[in-house]
């Protein structure tokens, strides 16, 4: 499944700028990739999964602006349709497996 985090956050003044910065940073270290401006996604093995992750999320939101957490189960994430102007590109595929090193 995957787990959508899509944000429309003021940047007005520079505290502002600071929490919407601060924001973006700790979706990135939690492995949010970006997809589009103030859209992230992270693909999760199971919806008792993203569990913990909305809850981070929701420890961590600015105190201005919109959030929307959203999950998306992998058949869904596939039907989605991507352009890139007029030119239709395919979904980025789901990782395989996690890599320990």
């Amino acid at each position: 499944m995957w787990l959508f985090v899509m944000f429309d956050l003021p940047v007005e003044t520079k505290v502002q700028r600071r929490e919407y910065t601060q924001f973006r940073k700790k979706l990135q270290s939690k492995g949010f990739t970006m997809l589009q401006y103030s859209v992230y996604a992270k693909h999760l093995p199971t919806e008792d999964a993203a569990e913990p992750l909305k809850a981070t999320v929701k420890a961590v939101l600015p105190p201005k602006g919109q959030v929307r957490v959203m999950a998306v189960t992998d058949h869904q994430f596939g039907k989605m349709e991507v352009f890139f102007g007029k030119n239709r590109r395919l979904v980025e595929d789901p990782p395989l497996q996690i890599s320990l090193f």
